[in-house]
């Protein structure tokens, strides 16, 4: 059986503190996998001074494959535990895979970049929030520049709560006039949360690449 993210309110710290516990040694996700390939497609090798930001980092799962690919990182969380969590996690490995690994500013602010990821973390923003953070990651890449993103559907079961986040498929893609999509993946499963919760997922897989 998959496990997916756990669902729980931001402010529930010690709920974070759980799932992070769960995760932090699972393997990255399909979508950074798939980015970290194309771009070593593209430049015909391992990375080159690429830098990504990793946006709603969690325990650290991608921004690890991510720093094992060569690349550098800006791990970013809104949850001090998840910062805590990636660190023993790093802590545990080569101490060359800690670069620029961990920051955690006062306010989310995405530098320029060859790739944001965001797994699973933007669907816990409010709709208002969640639309001028996603136009914020759009704006930070350049043309070449990709976004690897897992984002839920408006037939999720968090569908409903107003803290949260899940718009229609063709509202996702509409924003992505700008991008040539690369990988796409709109799916719905009946399963577990991370923690062991039954839940539906609506999940929006993606890569894309900025054209213009």
């Amino acid at each position: 059986m998959t496990h997916h993210t756990v669902l729980a309110p931001a402010a529930d710290s010690e709920y974070w503190v759980r799932y992070y516990a769960v995760t932090v040694d699972r393997s990255p996700w399909a979508t950074v996998r798939s980015a970290i390939g194309r771009f070593d497609t593209d430049d015909g090798g391992p990375a080159r001074d690429r830098f990504a930001v990793d946006l709603g980092c969690g325990a650290g799962r991608d921004a690890r494959a991510l720093l094992r690919a060569g690349w550098r990182v800006l791990a970013i969380d809104r949850e001090p535990a998840a910062i805590a969590a990636l660190e023993n996690g790093l802590a545990r490995r080569p101490a060359a895979e800690a670069r620029d690994a961990c920051r955690r500013p006062g306010r989310v602010s995405i530098p320029r970049c060859d790739l944001v990821n965001a797994s699973l973390s933007l669907p816990f923003l409010s709709p208002n929030a969640f639309w001028s953070t996603w136009a914020m990651v759009l704006a930070a890449l350049p043309v070449g520049g990709r976004v690897s993103a897992m984002l839920f559907g408006d037939r999720d079961g968090s569908a409903d709560d107003p803290d949260m986040t899940c718009p229609p498929p063709e509202a996702i893609r509409a924003s992505l006039a700008d991008f040539e999509i690369e990988d796409w993946l709109d799916c719905e499963e009946d399963t577990e949360t991370a923690l062991g919760e039954p839940h539906h997922f609506h999940r929006v897989e993606l890569v894309a690449r900025r054209t213009t």
